[in-house]
């Protein structure tokens, strides 16, 4: 049995046919560069996610730049992020001459400490005046313990940018009631990655807000800082989403829902067929109604590349994300930081592996991924 880590081709053959006619109305539209399906898919996303701006981007990344550049982040200035995350939480951080500080995450759900972050605050006196930006990544498909963090960015009057990449439409049960991923910083930054729960086909993002003023300000950013044409208030980016990316997407958003609640049950399943005492399930924080598992990560006690070698041989596929934490990058090297700077994050570069998780895995194929999962562990 062959069980690819992501199978694109299953979730576009039921829409093929709609997809393509998205497409083409795009193609016969002439209309190349923004226009009504961005704006309709803006709409659509922001009201999804219960905001009320919608701002469409060329990736994920760059809503992250584009949000930090809103900020007029800075040579000089500080924005924190967790150290295991892909590479552009932090990578937009640097691109702006400012510098990344992280703080390590919780070791079961990835997402960044809340009481590292409170912790880094309270010894750091002489630069909190420099930090400009917080961004806690919502990891897998779960959100970040946003109620401790806003707290900590209130005391501290920081802005908060969720990266929601991988969580779109995930939920947090909050003391104010349950909210959506990228609800409640002062902006939230959507990749549509193909790989994503809402996948294009290329690259495609946004940021959401609740703030008019800022939104327009994004606005022009992605479009070179200018409004109007050729005249430029600001100096902002290429960084437009493209409008085919738009159809495709809004074919696919009536049915993000159903695709959560399959990986859901995905998971579920898993967690019924995955005994061994050698292996750590992802934990679902504040219940798997609230989880929408982008990924389904395993940590395990030893041998995790032998591992990953075992089920590639038996055609399963899998991935590490991430087996570098951003503080052992060459890149980063220039931050200072010491190996054993952030344990948590270093031991789930170490002993993570994610399983495959989209929506339309079979009973089946689950069932001979959990028995390799046995075969090897025990």
């Amino acid at each position: 049995m062959k069980v690819p880590l992501l199978d694109l081709k299953a979730q576009l053959t039921p829409l093929e046919n709609e997809i393509k006619q998205a497409v083409m109305e795009v193609i016969d539209s002439t209309h190349y560069i923004m226009g009504p399906k961005v704006e309709e898919l803006e709409k659509k996303v922001a009201e999804y996610s219960e905001v009320k701006e919608g701002i469409g981007v060329s990736s994920g990344t760059d809503a992250l730049l584009v949000a930090l550049m809103a900020l007029d982040v800075k040579h000089g200035d500080i924005v924190i992020t967790t150290p295991y995350s892909f590479f552009a939480s932090a990578g937009v951080i640097a691109r702006l001459g400012a510098t990344p500080v992280f703080v390590d995450i919780l070791p079961d759900t990835y997402n960044i400490d809340p009481s590292a972050l409170q912790a880094w605050f309270e010894k750091e006196k002489e630069l909190r005046a420099k930090v400009k930006a917080i961004i806690p990544v919502h990891l897998y498909g779960q959100t970040a313990e946003m109620d401790p963090i806003l707290e900590v960015a209130e005391k501290y009057n920081v802005p908060v940018i969720e990266d929601a990449a991988q969580a779109i439409g995930a939920t947090y049960p909050s003391k104010s009631g349950t909210k959506k991923a990228g609800s409640m910083g002062l902006m939230g930054c959507f990749s549509f990655f193909p790989s994503k729960n809402l996948g294009g086909v290329g690259d495609g993002g946004m940021v959401v807000t609740n703030d008019g003023e800022l939104a327009e300000k994004l606005r022009k950013l992605r479009n070179h800082g200018a409004k109007p044409k050729y005249y430029h208030a600001m100096i902002g980016g290429n960084f437009r989403l493209d409008p085919i990316q738009a159809a495709v997407l809004l074919v696919k958003l009536p049915h993000l829902e159903s695709w959560h609640m399959q990986r859901r049950e995905n998971a579920h399943r898993y967690d019924e067929l995955i005994l061994s005492p050698k292996v750590k399930k992802p934990v679902s924080r504040y219940g798997r109604q609230h989880h929408i598992f982008n990924q389904y990560v395993l940590s395990v006690d030893d041998r995790r590349d032998e591992f990953r070698q075992f089920l590639t041989s038996n055609n399963i596929g899998n991935e590490v994300y991430y087996p570098v934490s951003f503080h052992e990058q060459e890149c980063f090297k220039y931050l200072g930081y010491a190996k054993g700077s952030f344990p948590n994050s270093e031991h789930a570069a170490r002993h993570t592996i994610a399983l495959p998780i989209y929506p339309e895995l079979t009973r089946e194929m689950q069932e001979y991924v959990a028995g390799k999962v046995k075969e090897f562990y025990g």
